[in-house]
């Protein structure tokens, strides 16, 4: 029969089953920015992306790669959006732009601080 090695931790639990011991910093995982084509966030075909970052070399988000195949899509989809959003009065239409224009309002101070990450002035945001 084979010895068993007991090691003994450093770490303690808690109450709450937590471990207790040396804190450890937390990685920071960037904000993946997906496409959007026809009402929804596909994956893109080739699944790859690549890392966006400003001017001091801090990566900001990944951003996916779209394929041609992507891009075809999107114009079908556009295409295929412009056929129905015509045929809307455009009264319906001003609501919906109106209502667009309400949310990016209230995304304001968000839209400034990633500009500014983007080493944007917070004048030029």
């Amino acid at each position: 029969m084979g010895k068993a090695i007991e090691k003994a931790s450093t770490l303690a639990i808690s109450e709450n089953g937590l471990e207790k011991g040396p804190s450890k910093k937390r990685v920071e995982v960037l904000k993946t920015y997906k496409i959007y084509i026809g009402g929804q966030f596909p994956r893109t075909e080739s699944g790859r992306y690549y890392v966006a970052a400003n001017s001091k070399e801090e990566q900001l988000a990944n951003v996916c790669l779209s394929s041609r195949k992507d891009f075809r899509d999107a114009v079908v989809a556009a295409r295929n959006a412009y056929k129905s959003w015509s045929l809307k009065a455009a009264s319906n239409r001003g609501q919906i732009l109106y209502r667009m224009a309400e949310m990016l309002e209230s995304r304001k101070a968000q839209f400034v601080e990633e500009l500014i990450k983007q080493d944007a002035s917070k004048a030029q945001a």
